[in-house]
């Protein structure tokens, strides 16, 4: 009998204009996660609750990626973390090569997976989340932190050796402050390749526009004022990143 390969999979929408920055995409939402972010509004796919998640065979997920691709540039797997299923994605990625871009938002910490993926020459396009600082927005223990935070930079040092687009996402909270930023700009900008690399600043959102893990950080932490988004993009621009765009409340409600 023939083995069937399938992703644990919480779903997908066929078309959507705001997964890939300025571009249309097939997203596809897998299950699980190795962080516990307390501002995630998709917990429960990291959790992998049953009620949500499924599997999926990839013959059925190519059948939707054929049926939208005449209205999409990307096929963009999210979650979640995709990279804990990288066999899989590695081959959904092969099938879908000639068919779509294919793109991938991860939260670096998993460098075996990613060098694997990479190496494989299947991706376009990286989306990662700046979560600084870590031992506050990872939600794990202040030493594990730590260490994922090392396996990030290493992760970025090897994103740069490829020929792919870079979505720098800095969730914004109400305490990320400029001395916040600026440290860890002082980082990871010598990582980056600003010709392509693009900077998106999300405000983080609450209830009830989106059901967060951590209910109470959220009401603490989240709706920072936009004013300080608009502050934060001067800090960005100043380390030669030309391309540094919003996605504010207003973006999420269009």
């Amino acid at each position: 009998m023939t083995n069937i390969t399938k992703l644990l999979i919480a779903g997908w929408k066929s078309l959507s204009l705001i997964d890939v920055h300025g571009h249309t995409s097939f997203t596809l939402w897998t299950c699980g996660c190795n962080l516990k972010c307390p501002f995630c509004h998709n917990w429960r796919i990291a959790n992998i609750d049953p009620a949500i998640c499924r599997l999926v065979s990839i013959e059925d997920i190519l059948e939707e990626i054929y049926a939208s691709k005449f209205l999409v540039t990307y096929l963009h797997v999210t979650g979640g973390e995709p990279l804990l299923q990288w066999r899989e994605l590695i081959e959904l990625f092969k099938q879908t090569q000639n068919i779509v871009l294919n793109s991938i938002n991860t939260n670096l910490t998993l460098y075996g997976p990613l060098k694997k993926l990479l190496d494989s020459n299947l991706i376009h396009h990286v989306a990662l989340d700046l979560k600084i600082p870590p031992e506050k927005l990872y939600g794990v223990t202040y030493n594990s932190a730590k260490t994922l935070w090392q396996l990030f930079l290493k992760s970025l040092t090897l994103i740069r050796k490829y020929p792919i687009l870079v979505e720098l996402r800095i969730p914004v909270y109400k305490g990320l402050t400029r001395d916040i930023l600026i440290k860890y700009l002082n980082n990871i900008h010598s990582l980056l390749d600003p010709d392509k690399t693009i900077v998106v600043l999300n405000q983080l959102l609450g209830e009830p526009i989106v059901d967060p893990r951590d209910k109470e950080w959220c009401r603490v932490e989240c709706f920072p004022p936009e004013q300080l988004l608009v502050e934060l993009v001067e800090v960005v621009k100043s380390y030669g990143f030309s391309r540094v765009y919003i996605k504010s409340i207003s973006a999420y409600s269009k």
